[in-house]
């Protein structure tokens, strides 16, 4: 070897062949195995400066799997190609704590990988990266807390993505373009209640953004139920916009700053506080601005003469069931909420599917999510199906004449008023009948599905978009089938003697039109109420053995509950053994029998009859303490199913499943990177040869 002061070791032919060591110009040494004068092998090569290699050599060259150390400590371990990080490996910096994970290119990081940027691991970045930089896609979690999670480009925040800023309670999820908000986006500010209720309300604002600020046009949906659509400016309403205050009055008009602008005397326009909006003089529905109906994409299919007629019949008939509506809406939204202050709630996608299926709309051969698509309005495909899209009382009314329209346009092509037809023919025979009758699983206890809506379904509305697949063109949603779900439970191991795939379809299907038709229903599309509906019936199947173990603990005791049934009974038994003698006197009169007195008899018969009424009064409020005690008991032992379910079952077998699909994606890139290390070094060993080959 050319450029060495010593060489020591095994020796084949005058040249190094086996362990040796030897000591260059300059104070670099190497120690290790040799292959006919070349290091090759498994072996330690310090440089003078103090940095050291120790792993693979193939022809002289770091070429396979080693370990750098520097003079600080600092070091890498990992895959090494021709002298460099290349490939999967570690670094460790001892300086400022940084550490980096996993794969390299040239020395630099990139592909996949995590870096911490302290000892504690609580500033980190985990995702793609391209020569040294974030760039792809990738979640920061910032020292903070807080977390975003999306495209990154140049090592700022560009794309889509998700932040969180946790002690702020805020999210943004939507377009961003050099760290800042800009383009499309949802923000969402969430405010906890003050009545000590569990539950948060929240302020949302899904719209336009420019450099970080509302700037464009947005709709800003507020905590106490009022919303604002229209244009923004720095952060400002500003522009044309539509106030819908929670009471369901509207102002429509220009706004300043924030504030509306409204004509005065003079003729000027002022600005007015929010709480006073002026009454509107000739509005053009009949409805009223609360229940006016955006029915415009149905009137399309109308003659053009012949819509303004069309739409005034159409108002007409939700005008004769208004009241019923009314109701039907504040009933639906409060499923699933705990008591408020003032009890008003928007209703939500999720609470609109529960209606459809209560009156068996699904039943028309038209699932819940082709619904979703025609009422789609203005949605991202992100939001054609979130089952958390609030709606106002307009919205659902404009919904169920869409929904009519594509149930019964056949049937009524022959009427004068196609669309008020349909209309009147869904509410007669299909909503009043049937709404307020909830079924499924959710919402069937009210009292407690208020507790399994804030535990569970965030976290499973992730697993639902993790098996939702992309429709097929020209669609651009994304939807589970009951194909998927089964695949679901397969995947996740979850299936067993109780809950079988039978069972399983059983469950999917109680609700539909044919649930003995189980094979039918696999490529149905199904929406989250269906899907969690599913898993809260599994849930029912799988954990049954918890009602047994919780039986005893939450039942009463038995000397408690002999004394609540006996207390009435011997109560009205002693009363009745004060009063044998007078009734039975005055009710069967016998000639050998004097008759009591008018007085007596009829003071006899009050007597009796309060004593009566007593003895009922003692035994009813005895039957609805039972009644109450048993609800209750009823609601723990569901809780405490579904509970185990999810927690015990359902998500770390999802957690699981996640990471075993990461591991393998590893383990698959490992092999390929062992694969590539292979290959160079028999092309290195090759090229050798040949280089041998020639010499000689």
């Amino acid at each position: 070897m050319n450029n060495t002061d010593l060489c020591e070791g095994e020796t084949c032919e005058g040249q190094l062949h086996g362990e040796g060591v030897v000591c260059f110009e300059g104070g670099h040494v190497y120690k290790g195995m040799f292959s006919m004068g070349l290091m090759d092998g498994l072996g330690v090569f310090t440089w003078a400066d103090g940095l050291k290699y120790e792993g693979d050599f193939v022809c002289n060259m770091p070429l396979g799997h080693g370990t750098y150390t520097w003079p600080d400590g600092s070091s890498y371990k990992g895959e090494v190609y021709n002298g460099v990080r290349h490939g999967t490996g570690t670094y460790k910096c001892t300086k400022n704590g940084v550490s980096y994970r996993g794969q390299w290119h040239q020395s630099k990081r990139h592909g996949k990988g995590i870096v911490y940027y302290n000892q504690d691991k609580t500033n980190w970045y985990k995702g793609d990266w391209v020569k040294n930089n974030r760039e792809g896609w990738g979640v920061r979690c910032y020292p903070s807390g807080n977390i975003y999670s999306g495209e990154w480009k140049n090592n700022l925040r560009n794309g889509e993505g998700t932040m969180k800023w946790l002690k702020l309670g805020q999210q943004y999820f939507g377009q961003w373009q050099d760290e800042v908000q800009h383009g499309r986006g949802t923000q969402v500010w969430i405010l906890r209640r003050m009545d000590g209720s569990q539950y948060c309300q929240s302020n949302q604002y899904i719209g336009d953004f420019v450099r970080g600020q509302r700037h464009g046009k947005g709709s800003f949906y507020y905590a106490g139920g009022a919303i604002y659509e229209g244009e923004w400016k720095n952060n400002k309403k500003h522009g044309h916009g539509k106030f819908t205050f929670k009471d369901g009055n509207i102002f429509e008009g220009e706004f300043v700053h924030d504030q509306m602008m409204i004509p005065n005397l003079s003729g000027n326009r002022a600005p007015t506080p929010h709480g006073a909006f002026p009454m509107p003089g000739k509005d053009q529905s009949i409805l009223g601005p609360d229940m006016s109906v955006n029915i415009e994409c149905l009137l399309e299919k109308i003659p053009e003469r012949k819509r303004d007629a069309e739409r005034k019949q159409v108002e007409f008939v939700l005008l004769r069931h208004n009241k019923e509506l009314k109701s039907i809406y504040s009933f639906y939204s409060r499923l699933g909420h705990a008591r408020s202050a003032d009890n008003t709630f928007l209703l939500s996608r999720m609470q609109l599917w529960r209606l459809l299926k209560d009156c068996n709309i699904h039943h028309h051969g038209i699932t819940l999510t082709q619904l979703d698509l025609y009422i789609r309005e203005d949605a991202t495909p992100a939001e054609i199906h979130s089952p958390f899209t609030p709606m106002l009382l307009r919205r659902l009314l404009s919904c169920l004449v869409v929904v009519a329209y594509h149930i019964y346009h056949k049937d009524m092509v022959s009427e004068r008023y196609l669309l008020a037809a349909c209309s009147s023919k869904l509410l007669t025979d299909d909503i009043l009948p049937n709404a307020k009758i909830v079924k499924g699983f959710l919402f069937k206890q009210p009292e407690c599905s208020a507790v399994v809506s804030v535990n569970y379904l965030k976290k499973c509305w992730e697993v639902y978009q993790a098996y939702c697949r992309v429709s097929a063109a020209p669609r651009d949603d994304c939807t589970v089938t009951c194909r998927h779900l089964l695949w679901m439970f397969k995947e996740l191991h979850l299936l067993d003697n109780k809950l079988t795939t039978a069972k399983l379809l059983e469950i999917i299907t109680a609700e539909s039109r044919d649930p003995g038709n189980l094979s039918a229903c696999l490529d149905l599309e199904i929406t989250f109420l269906e899907f969690f509906e599913a898993l809260l019936g599994c849930a029912e199947v799988k954990c049954q053995q918890v009602s047994e173990g919780l039986e005893e603990s939450l039942s009463p005791s038995s000397t408690e509950a002999e004394a609540t049934r006996s207390f009435p009974k011997e109560e009205a038994r002693e009363k009745t053994l004060q009063t044998t003698d007078s009734p039975p006197q005055t009710a069967g009169r016998s000639s050998n029998t004097p008759e009591l007195s008018t007085a007596q008899h009829v003071e006899s018969q009050q007597n009796t009859r309060h004593q009566k009424s007593q003895s009922a009064e003692h035994t009813g409020a005895g039957q609805s303490i039972q009644t109450r005690h048993m609800e209750a008991k009823d609601c723990d032992l569901w809780i405490q199913k579904i509970h185990q379910f999810f927690i015990h079952f359902f998500f770390p077998a999802f957690d699981n499943h996640l990471l075993v699909t990461s591991n393998m994606k590893e383990e698959k890139l490992r092999q390929e990177a062992q694969r590539r290390i292979a290959l160079a070094k028999a092309q290195q060993r090759a090229r050798l040869k040949v280089h041998w080959e020639a010499d000689e």
